[in-house]
């Protein structure tokens, strides 16, 4: 019997069975081209249902010529689009998965420009300042509104005519039609706005046409936020009344719930939610549909483990549940927790870092530790050794571990050895920074399939040549690392400097007024001055960027600098560490050079990124042993980077 029986029944959604109650929700992954599907597209969706998956939901695409997001989007109106979306549906249906494509028009959630990088006109209700893409809205007229909802209706025939097996309206996170529904963004007095019964008439006429348009038995689903948690957004109460008016004429088969805007900051932390946000959070807003609705809910929100799926499918909150980034860091994740593996499933930390942090950056989606992910024409499939090696890898941080896992698994003899007493490099360090705990888990999934492909595993036992020669190893991964970067900082004999990492190790005392040095611009800085400021210390965090973690995905700097700001620590931005003495820290302005003054400072913190350890290598060339260097023992970059180079060098080996 099934470890997990409700998830693994089958349900049906308007007369369409389901293998299973997993899904995977809409969302932009910018593999694509030139607004086309491609063959990498097909191949994303196909690994996710060749996992096990029982729904994809591809991403959202354009109803209409003014629903232009951004130039990533798929403009799924456009003749061209139909081979590209006919590969994909053949793609998930060759493995048994159903699909369903997402029909979207943004109104005022204009991201970008075109082309030419020019500004285009953003179209909703009524007019307003966006706050956080800083755009101003025109007031759409009766008549583009008209052609819109018409467009809703040609994209939607098209999805169904390249092979989908339904299509889903998306009015969640503040996109077009929940803009027409909340009455503080819909301003208009025509029939279009006003009462509750005109605002809700677009959403309605979009469902409607939809329905006129395409063939019987195809399914029509609903994405909404039950709240947007913006201060001008969706409300529960005009959400549930809109989804009571649909279901009053029978026009929807299932409503997918959600939470978040994309119209502000505090919204848009739940459109992926990081870490920080308990995980499978989404439970009660599910149950509160599903006491209102009869029709079948669909329910997303940081659902990363099965075990969470189990539990809200048995609570009675959702008929299905959305795992999406935990099919973006294991494809195979249904299929495993199907057989019982669940020891083997990769689960998500929800790091938003190349997921959509990808997309933020527009760039192609892909996982930190799954790199495969967004790459699987590449390395979706392992290729045997020609003739298998032994190969030593030096260091247990995330690019050791994965050099080691991809290079036995394709039949070389690998033996990793790290010079700690624990796997882990760098991890062990982020792990203990506030809300950060979630991230250790990539150890214990790299350890895994370590485990899993035969990889030795020595503690305690750094790499010599000497080793590697009596091991008679025909090839080293060195993935040594990188050490604290300290600069020469003028005064420092007299003031009391100190790096990141002997702070999160607590080897200093850092007195009771503190100034972080910032750099990077990642995890460390921010969460070495909310751990302290956590502590009750005064803490004065200082970054030569122009916002506090500039590198870090938006959704999770918004969330970490509002904590800073709620526990009081003073930022500043464009400060360049320029000195210290006993008492004060000297900072220069970067753009003009002029002095900052931190008076009254007890200790310096360094965040300034780190230097390679890579000595191991030459001693390596020396002695004759072919020699790749990988992560930070490369480059100093991030926990991304360091796994990407693993999968490469385990792969060219």
């Amino acid at each position: 019997m099934s470890a997990f029986p409700l998830l693994f029944s089958p349900f049906s959604i308007g007369g369409l069975e389901i293998r299973n109650r997993i899904f995977s929700t809409g969302h932009q992954t910018l593999i694509q081209t030139g607004g086309l599907p491609n063959e990498g597209l097909a191949a994303y969706h196909e690994a996710r249902a060749r996992g096990g998956t029982g729904l994809i939901i591809t991403e959202a695409m354009c109803v209409h010529e003014s629903a232009y997001f951004n130039e990533a989007m798929i403009f799924g109106y456009r003749d061209e689009a139909q081979p590209g979306l006919r590969s994909i549906t053949e793609a998930v249906h060759r493995h048994g998965g159903r699909v369903f494509g997402q029909l979207f028009h943004p109104g005022a959630e204009v991201l970008g420009s075109d082309p030419y990088g020019t500004r285009t006109i953003t179209w909703a209700p009524s007019s307003l300042n966006h706050e956080r893409y800083f755009g101003t809205t025109r007031e759409l007229p009766d008549d583009l509104i008209v052609d819109i909802i018409e467009g809703y209706g040609l994209t939607a025939e098209r999805m169904v005519e390249a092979g989908y097996d339904g299509v889903e309206i998306v009015a969640s996170h503040g996109y077009l039609p929940a803009q027409f529904l909340s009455p503080m963004v819909n301003l208009r007095s025509d029939r279009w706005g006003g009462s509750r019964e005109n605002r809700q008439r677009f959403l309605l006429e979009v469902a409607r046409t939809v329905r006129a348009r395409v063939p019987a038995g195809t399914v029509l689903g609903l994405r909404i936020s039950l709240d947007e948690k913006d201060h001008i957004g969706l409300k529960p109460d005009e959400a549930l009344a809109a989804l009571a008016a649909l279901e009053d004429e029978g026009l929807v088969d299932y409503m997918n719930i959600a939470y978040g805007s994309s119209a502000s900051s505090g919204g848009a932390r739940h459109i992926a939610p990081p870490m920080m946000i308990e995980a499978g959070y989404m439970k009660e807003a599910g149950a509160t549909v599903k006491r209102a609705m009869k029709t079948p809910i669909l329910l997303a929100g940081r659902f990363n483990q099965p075990q969470l799926a189990e539990a809200a499918l048995a609570s009675g909150a959702a008929d299905m549940i959305g795992m999406t980034r935990a099919q973006i860091a294991d494809p195979e994740m249904a299929n495993k927790a199907r057989e019982g593996r669940i020891d083997d499933i990769r689960a998500c930390i929800a790091c938003n870092q190349a997921c959509i942090g990808h997309v933020s950056l527009g760039t192609p989606i892909s996982c930190i530790q799954h790199p495969e992910t967004g790459r699987e024409l590449t390395y979706g499939t392992r290729v045997p050794a020609q003739k298998p090696l032994r190969v030593i890898v030096a260091g247990g941080g995330p690019a050791g571990m994965k050099a080691a896992a991809v290079a036995a698994e394709r039949g070389h003899k690998v033996s990793l050895c790290e010079a700690a007493p624990r796997l882990g490099g760098q991890t062990l360090l982020a792990q203990q920074l506030p809300g950060r705990a979630e991230f250790g888990g990539i150890v214990t999934n790299l350890a895994r399939e370590m485990e899993l492909a035969g990889v030795e595993v020595r503690l305690s036992t750094p790499v010599t040549a000497e080793l590697a020669a009596g091991e008679g190893a025909d090839a080293v991964v060195v993935a040594t690392g990188a050490q604290p970067f300290v600069p020469v900082v003028e005064g420092s004999e007299e003031g009391h400097v100190v790096t990141a990492w002997q702070v999160i190790n607590r080897e200093v005392n850092c007195g009771g007024s503190v100034v972080v040095a910032d750099w990077r611009g990642d995890w460390v800085g921010v969460g070495i001055a909310q751990m302290l400021a956590l502590e009750g210390r005064r803490v004065r965090f200082m970054t030569s960027a122009h916002c506090a973690g500039i590198n870090l995905q938006p959704y999770v700097r918004d969330m970490i600098v509002a904590e800073l700001m709620r526990l009081g620590v003073t930022i500043t931005t464009y400060a360049r560490l320029a000195g210290v003495d006993a008492d004060t820290a000297y900072f220069e302005q970067t753009t003009s050079g002029e002095a900052i003054l931190a008076e009254d400072t007890e200790t310096v913190v360094l965040a300034l990124g780190h230097r390679s350890e890579d000595s191991l290598k030459d001693a390596l060339k020396a002695a004759g042993i072919a020699t790749h260097v990988i992560g930070d023992a490369l480059a100093p970059r991030t926990c991304e980077e360091a796994v990407l180079d693993g999968l490469k060098a385990g792969t060219v080996l």
